[in-house]
């Protein structure tokens, strides 16, 4: 009895998140993204089917910069106008804590996986002199970012703008990716870097050795 109780609380809850999603630029088929989550013009975003995301979301696609919040009372900042895009593939899954922002182009592949608390975002704040509080300085080093199909994506990792990373790409807890990566490889670190590539004649992942040049761009 109590059991039953839980699940139609469960059920009765779920519907109320996922009837309160959004309409994004697309319909997308079994949405999840938990609570709590903020989402910015979701006008700009397009989201695969079986997609699911969890609680602590930032979806940010960015029309301006800045906000009300970050200009100063007293010192105007001039405004910037941005056309973000971000498209989200289908069976995409997050842990929690995702936060992505695009000012330009943010695609997530079909597949991918992310751990908890990452950062995917296309721009920076700028910090072109030290004179000026950074938030009131232009967003600057703004480039499209890709995460392709499948790839997995550890907890704590930051991507850098103009990013690619090929299909079924690792990225250790804790790095950041400043490069393009190439399919099948396993990088790790600050700044990110190879450490293990996929060998289709030995079907096994082969160690590269720190004397190995990358083959960042």
């Amino acid at each position: 009895m109590i059991v039953k109780l839980f699940r139609r609380v469960y059920d009765a809850s779920e519907r109320l998140v996922l009837a309160d999603l959004p309409e994004f630029a697309n319909q997308p088929a079994r949405l999840n993204i938990e609570l709590p989550r903020r989402i910015a013009n979701p006008h700009c975003i397009t989201i695969g089917d079986d997609v699911h995301i969890g609680p602590g979301a930032l979806l940010i696609a960015q029309l301006r910069y800045p906000s009300s919040v970050m200009q100063h009372p007293n010192q105007p900042v001039p405004l910037q106008f941005f056309q973000p895009k971000i498209v989200i593939g289908d069976r995409v899954t997050s842990t929690g804590l995702l936060t992505i922002t695009a000012m330009c182009s943010v695609t997530i592949e079909d597949d991918v996986m992310f751990a908890s608390n990452v950062l995917v975002s296309d721009g920076m704040h700028g910090f072109k002199t030290a004179n000026q509080p950074y938030k009131y300085q232009p967003m600057w080093k703004i480039e499209p970012i890709v995460i392709g199909r499948g790839s997995w994506i550890g907890q704590n990792v930051v991507v850098m703008p103009g990013v690619t990373l090929g299909e079924q790409v690792i990225v250790g807890a804790n790095s950041v990716v400043t490069k393009d990566v190439p399919a099948r490889t396993i990088v790790a670190g600050t700044p990110a870097r190879i450490i293990k590539r996929w060998d289709e004649l030995r079907q096994d992942w082969i160690e590269v050795s720190n004397e190995t040049p990358t083959i960042f761009k």
